[in-house]
């Protein structure tokens, strides 16, 4: 056993083995440890022509300030392992060695994010992208169109990028990622699946709508007031625990059908219409209504904004498919009580006044009224005659585009249409000129 230090050994063997194995591993550290620093729009190959799909300058540095934190935090680390002095235990050199490696590692997750992002905008899909981003800030736009410096500070728009999965998903501002150990996310990102990338899915307002409602800071409150609201009307106790879960998903799909009207509903019914055994089962603990009851929800909305008739159609649609007398996997409570807990629900979350809107309703600081309706069908019936209607503003051309379809528009001609619409041409001027969507110190 001579020349082995035992684990736990107390080091010092300046020229030996082992002194030479951490020297080794050290070197090896130091290389990786602060290449990950920061991202340009060259070092993510977009060439000059791609610059009107980039990302904004302010995203760029928003991921580079993130970056930058997280390498502050490596060389401190770095630091710490250089100061071990040379008779320290060998398992305090492991010790330092690895917090250094965690650093590391949240520095590439974090740049591997940031790069996959932004290179997105360097290939095929660059301009859906960027007419996806265009719908996105219109959506914010809309908002404070009504309701002039609700936001808190200046905020980053949204950014989409694509990802296999059959569902768009969104990952909030803010919010901690796994993904990334732990760091917060700067700006919101809303992911598209690869075969979604024409911009007038409905399902997409639904993500916007998550991320203006962590924006307006409105979920711990809407869920408090939704379970009061139930409480006081003395529903059972799991009809409470299940809507007071499930308010997230109802507020994104109501405040979809007030970004872009009926045909948001039909959009959203169509993406949930599955076989009977997926739409009419509860799933205990989820955080997504049971399909069955979105579509009812949705319709509830469209009656309360004054598009009875549309309601009607889409309840009959949705009836003829789904009938529990045929069978279902739900609770009998939540079918009792759906009569009565859908419109409450429905008002609480979309009509009641909340402050964290400074006491205004969502209907109110997200207005679509009967004129924006009828300007999204004259857009989809100008599109199917090969016209784009240039008044109409990004958010209701995802309507627009639907009642185009359903006219009989080829897909492949709309959505050229589509992104000549929304995204720039080369050489025209970039987002990064864009302003932020709000600034509360200016």
């Amino acid at each position: 056993m001579d020349g082995v230090i035992p684990s736990g050994g107390r080091g010092g063997d300046a020229a030996g083995p082992v002194a030479r194995f951490f020297a080794a591993k050290r070197r090896g550290l130091t290389s990786r440890a602060r290449r990950l620093v920061s991202l340009t729009p060259l070092s993510v190959g977009l060439r000059a022509d791609e610059m009107a799909y980039a990302p904004s300058a302010a995203h760029f540095e928003a991921a580079n300030k993130r970056l930058r934190a997280i390498d502050r935090t490596v060389l401190a680390r770095l630091r710490s392992l250089a100061a071990l002095p040379p008779a320290a235990p060998d398992e305090d050199r492991l010790l330092a060695m690895a917090m250094v490696e965690r650093e590391v590692d949240r520095a590439r997750r974090a740049f591997g994010l940031f790069f996959e992002v932004f290179a997105q905008r360097g290939t095929a899909f660059a301009r859906p992208l960027a007419a996806h981003d265009a719908i996105a800030r219109d959506c914010y736009a809309a908002v404070t169109a009504a309701a002039p410096r609700i936001f808190h500070g200046t905020l980053l728009p949204p950014l989409t990028y694509l990802e296999h999965g059959y569902s768009p998903a969104t990952m909030r501002r803010g919010v901690t990622l796994s993904r990334l150990l732990g760091e917060t996310n700067p700006f919101p990102l809303i992911r598209i699946p690869f075969d979604r990338d024409r911009p007038w899915q409905a399902v997409f307002l639904h993500e916007v709508a998550h991320n203006l409602q962590a924006d307006l800071g409105l979920w711990v409150e809407n869920q408090n007031a939704v379970v009061a609201r139930l409480t006081e009307m003395r529903m059972p106790p799991q009809v409470i625990t299940v809507y007071g879960r499930w308010q997230k998903e109802i507020f994104a799909d109501l405040a979809a059908l007030l970004l872009a009207g009926p045909a948001a509903a039909a959009g959203m019914a169509e993406f949930l219409a599955h076989p009977s055994d997926r739409v009419m089962t509860y799933r205990p603990g989820g955080a997504h209504p049971t399909n069955y009851f979105r579509v009812p929800i949705m319709t509830e909305m469209l009656r309360r904004m004054g598009f009875g008739a549309e309601a009607a159609e889409l309840k009959g649609v949705w009836q003829r498919l789904y009938d529990t007398r045929r069978g279902q996997r739900i609770p009998a409570e939540l079918l009792a009580a759906a009569r009565r807990a859908i419109p409450a629900v429905v008002d609480e979350i979309a009509f009641q006044p909340r402050r964290a809107l400074a006491e205004r309703a969502l209907a109110s600081i997200m207005p679509f009224r009967a004129a924006d309706q009828a300007a999204i069908r004259r857009g989809g019936m100008l599109l199917a005659r090969g016209r784009m209607p240039r008044d109409l503003p990004p958010r209701f051309l995802v309507g627009a585009c639907r009642y185009a379809l359903e006219a009989g528009m080829a897909p492949n001609e709309l959505g050229r249409a589509m992104l000549e619409r929304l995204t720039p041409p080369p050489g025209a001027a970039t987002p990064a000129a864009a302003p932020p969507l709000q600034s509360d110190a200016a």
